[in-house]
């Protein structure tokens, strides 16, 4: 994450309602106008935040989403199915044999792993939070 947007995201998540405007985000980060409008584009492109306008009022308030972290982490899984496809086309394309195909494949296993560990991660804190 781009350093800009990792500081509005912790600003948002220690305000008291997880929401604030660009113009309170650049009060409290000290940044500029564009460096604050960069920040909430990426920070809503990767879905961990949404624009809600002030009833009565041009105002946009960015809204952390509910339990973004487990919603952010979910919508990885497009990333990673992409990543391992691309890997694994690489490999076949090398061949196992080659030092840059074995490292492709490995690399390609690491993530199916991991994907499997995080969806296992993920089901038992949906179930924790249930409880």
């Amino acid at each position: 994450m781009q350093r800009m947007a990792s500081r509005a995201f912790a600003c948002l998540l220690a305000s008291e309602e997880g929401a604030l405007t660009s113009a309170e985000l650049g009060r409290r980060l000290q940044a500029s106008p564009a460096a604050i409008s960069g920040a909430v584009r990426y920070l809503s492109q990767v879905g961990m935040v949404s624009r809600q306008r002030d009833p009565g009022s041009r105002r946009e308030r960015y809204l952390l989403h509910h339990d973004v972290w487990y919603t952010s982490l979910l919508s990885r899984d497009n990333l990673l199915n992409r990543w391992q496809t691309t890997l694994t086309t690489g490999a076949d394309a090398l061949g196992g044999d080659s030092p840059g195909g074995r490292r492709l494949a490995e690399s390609a296993e690491f993530l199916r792993f991991m994907q499997r560990e995080l969806e296992e991660m993920l089901q038992r804190w949906h179930e924790r939070q249930r409880d």
